[in-house]
This record gives structure tokens, C-alpha cells and sequence, in this order.
């Protein structure tokens, strides 16, 4: 069991440490009984491996049984790979009865973050999480939030490295995945830590569960999206603009907007949908003068729901039940215009992505 590097280690301002407050988590956990670990709804990779670290390091060092959950669904095919190939033992959250829990854990969210299926009136013990602070997540016994990490999944594999727990080969491979799909393979807000945990971890994951998770079977209604996406996306001027209508899952939202941003000559991808009583917004950017999360959130901050993220990717997530067909194409107008704005590409003639890039003649 390697030392992580320093840079693993640096404390959030004053006060503990990392592997003071992760010592202080096994004290916490060995005065209680039972743990429920929650992730944000619609779990990602990033989550889904941190909530199985944490159950992982509550068992080895207090002895304490933990119950993995998740709000909403996992839809995109990678992650239900992740979860099927590693036969992880995740459950919905309405099957979960909190007052069967007196250790509550969340990760890579927060209370405020609200993109999570906790109750208002139940604040979690601990919260994990590599996203900006937000200030309540102060009133946890512990709270390791923010700081110099890439992914929620590298604070977790340095957990194991301070605590002296060997991953599980699942516990590895999950937490290895985690790490490169929140960095993109280590090139988007990849910190030395990530590196380092990256590093640590490969020797421990299962080679070929790997390439099984990362190239799944994909169901036809993914072709089907993408390409309704491809008929859909419009760009203006550096940014590409995807309203994919009703989807059959949330998380494509994101997997789109990280598509399109891909788009040789775009800075900004915003992908929108609407599935059951949400709207939801997934933003991604190649620019690194901007902050992906400030913006989702001073943009959609005056319609309510759940917004966050940070650098170069962000998401949201809007309430739609009480609203008409007319009141949610007028509140997704609202918005282009909001973001082209922001943007400065407000007055860039818009242009079909099927036809970007074509000479006048061609188009």
C-alpha cells in the first residue's frame, strides 16, 4: 500500500487534513450500526464507484454494513455496464426506509446541490465530494468537499491509500472507471491527485470488466437519439445548441452535450430534454476562461430546481409538472436566448449541425 502524494493530502484551508478527517469517518462509523450510502440521482460512474469505496472502507475498518442507493435511474449504457459487469448491489431509493440507517453518507453531491432523493429533514452524516463547497455541507461530521481532485472517486482511492484498506478488484476497477470517465481518460480538470490515484489503481482493476463496461451493447433507442440529436442540433456562431425533445433516459442529456462539444470550431455544448417532470440541461465547454457550473447556475438560478458542476461541465435540472406544452417552449426559449446571450453569439445566424461547416451552395 503506497503513500498518495502530498498534493492528495492538502487540507481544504485550515483545519484537518484529509487523512485526519478520514480517521475521523472510521471513529464516526464505529459508534453507529448501519450506513446507507447515497449517490445523486442518476448516478455516474464518478458516483457510482465512490458510494462502492465508501460501503467498502466502512466494512473493512468499523465493521459496519452499508446500504448502496441512488435516485432515479442508471440509463446510460456504460453505467448500467459498470454496475451489471461488477454485479454491484445497488438499490433505488424508494426502497429504502431511513429510519432503518443511523450513519447517513453522500457522495459526489450535496445537500444544497439538491439533485439527490434525500429528504429535507434528513442531513447526512458524511458528504464526500470533489464539486466547489457549498456552505451547509459545513454542518456534517464529516465533509471532505471541494479541494484539488478531478473526480469524487480520487478522494475515495485516497481513503484506501491513508487508511491502509486493499481495494477489492471491484472496488478498483469501478473506482479506476470512475476517475477516467469524469476526466475524460485524465485530460478535462485532471489535478496530480487523479494522476496519482490512476496510477495506484490500474494494477488492482480487472483488465477485461474493463473493456466490457466502456464498450457495451447499446439499445436502439440510442441511435435513435442521437440521431434525432443530429437533426435537432443547431449551431450558433462557437456553440451548439441540442434540444432533444422526450428522452428514454436523463443521463443521455450529457452524453450528447459531451458529444457535440466535439465539434471542430465549437466552445460551448448545451443539450436539453425533458424526461417525466423534468427538465434537464447538460453544458459542456472547451473554454477555459469560463466556469461551466457558475454560469448553469446564475442562468437557471430564477426557474428553481437543482443546478451544478464545474469548469468544464455542468448540469441542471427544472421542474416541468405544473407547466402547459406552450409554458415549457416558451421557458426553453427563454433559456436559448439567456445562454446565447451569456455566450455573446446572440446575434450568429443560426445554422443546422447537419449543415455546418457546407458552403452556401452546398447546404
Amino acid at each position: 500500500m503506497t503513500t498518495p502524494s502530498r498534493s492528495a493530502l492538502r487540507s481544504r484551508g485550515k483545519g484537518l487534513d484529509l487523512e485526519e478527517r478520514a480517521r475521523r469517518l472510521v471513529q464516526l462509523a464505529r459508534e453507529r450500526r448501519r450506513a446507507l450510502v447515497l449517490t445523486h440521482d442518476n448516478p455516474d460512474p464518478d458516483a457510482i464507484s465512490s458510494a462502492l469505496a465508501l460501503g467498502h472502507i466502512l466494512r473493512e475498518k468499523a465493521g459496519v454494513e452499508s446500504t448502496l442507493a441512488y435516485g432515479g435511474l442508471v440509463g446510460r449504457a456504460e453505467n448500467r455496464a459498470l454496475i451489471r459487469v461488477l454485479k454491484l448491489p445497488f438499490v433505488g431509493m424508494h426502497r429504502v426506509a431511513l429510519s432503518d440507517y443511523d450513519l447517513v453518507c453522500m457522495v459526489d453531491t450535496q445537500p444544497e446541490a439538491r439533485n439527490h432523493s434525500l429528504p429535507d429533514d434528513r442531513f447526512p452524516d458524511v458528504i464526500i465530494d470533489h464539486h466547489p463547497e457549498r456552505p451547509t455541507s459545513r454542518r456534517a461530521a464529516v465533509a471532505e468537499v471541494g479541494g484539488v481532485y478531478g473526480a469524487t472517486a480520487t478522494i475515495l482511492a485516497t481513503y484506501l491509500r491513508v487508511l491502509g484498506v486493499e481495494p477489492t478488484r471491484e472496488v478498483a476497477t469501478a473506482l479506476f472507471y470512475g476517475i477516467k470517465a469524469d476526466t475524460r481518460d485524465l485530460g478535462r480538470e485532471t489535478m496530480p491527485a487523479d494522476v496519482d490515484a490512476y496510477v495506484w489503481l490500474f494494477p488492482y482493476t480487472d483488465k477485461e470488466a474493463l473493456a466490457r463496461i466502456e464498450h457495451p451493447r447499446l439499445p436502439p433507442e440510442y441511435f435513435r437519439l442521437f440521431h434525432r440529436a443530429l437533426e435537432r442540433a443547431v449551431v450558433h456562431g462557437n456553440v451548439v445548441w441540442a434540444d432533444l425533445g422526450t428522452i428514454y433516459s436523463p443521463d443521455m442529456v450529457a452524453e450528447v452535450a459531451e458529444r457535440h462539444v466535439f465539434l471542430e470550431g465549437i466552445k460551448w455544448s448545451l443539450a436539453l430534454a425533458t424526461y417525466d417532470d423534468y427538465l434537464f440541461l447538460s453544458l459542456r465547454t472547451h473554454d477555459r476562461r469560463m466556469n461551466a457550473g457558475r454560469l448553469i447556475r446564475d442562468v437557471v438560478a430564477e426557474y428553481g430546481g437543482s443546478a451544478g458542476g464545474h469548469g468544464q461541465m455542468a448540469g441542471a435540472r427544472l421542474p416541468i409538472a405544473d407547466m402547459s406544452e406552450e409554458e415549457i417552449a416558451r421557458l426553453k426559449e427563454e433559456l436559448r436566448h439567456r445562454f446565447l446571450r451569456e455566450w455573446g453569439v446572440e446575434n450568429c445566424e443560426p445554422v443546422p449541425m447537419l449543415e455546418y461547416g457546407l458552403e452556401p451552395g452546398e447546404r
